[in-house]
């Protein structure tokens, strides 16, 4: 996915070098169960991440402009659903525990939803949350997404299963806000 900018943040491809600055957000205990990953227990693990998990799946560092800090990922996760139009893809998204609260990555998900819709022709973007994580389910929310299903999905890396629930905007609805 190419660079997006927005009037705080700078979403761009990860970088090998990102790897500490990964680590400094996604080793806080708050920020990766909810999302249904463990914190990350050293840079070796948030650089396997960025080159297993982020890179191919076009999956953006999230740069507070302020200070050119790295405060979160934000992008595809290489999943499709078809059930309202194709092409389709599901973003997610992490945040920096300092950084909640700010509106910051509602900001980043608008920014790719637009590029979604407007430059990559996208029918419908999807966003799921797991039971109980409230703040996420908000973002989905001020992004325009609607409540479309649940279901029980294992959570691999934490060996266990868990209620997700998935809103979606298709592009019509984008078009119409």
């Amino acid at each position: 996915m190419k660079p997006l900018e927005t009037e705080r943040l700078i979403l761009r491809p990860f970088t090998e070098e990102d790897a500490a600055g990964l680590y400094a957000y996604a080793s806080h205990p708050e920020v990766g169960p909810w999302a249904g990953w463990k914190p990350h227990a050293d840079e070796a693990e948030s650089l396997r991440v960025i080159r297993e998990i982020f890179l191919p799946s076009d999956t953006l560092a999230v740069i507070r402009k302020s200070d050119g800090r790295l405060i979160g990922s934000a992008g595809f996760v290489g999943k499709h659903r078809t059930e309202l139009g194709t092409p389709s893809e599901e973003v997610g998204y992490s945040l920096a525990r300092d950084c909640w609260g700010q509106g910051l990555i509602p900001e980043a998900v608008e920014a790719i939803l637009r590029h979604s819709f407007a430059d990559l022709g996208y029918a419908a973007i999807w966003a799921a949350y797991y039971d109980g994580n409230r703040k996420s389910k908000r973002v989905m929310q001020k992004c325009g997404m609607t409540y479309r299903l649940s279901r029980v999905e294992p959570v691999e890396q934490l060996n266990e299963t868990r209620l997700a629930h998935y809103f979606a905007i298709t592009r019509r609805e984008w078009e119409v806000r």
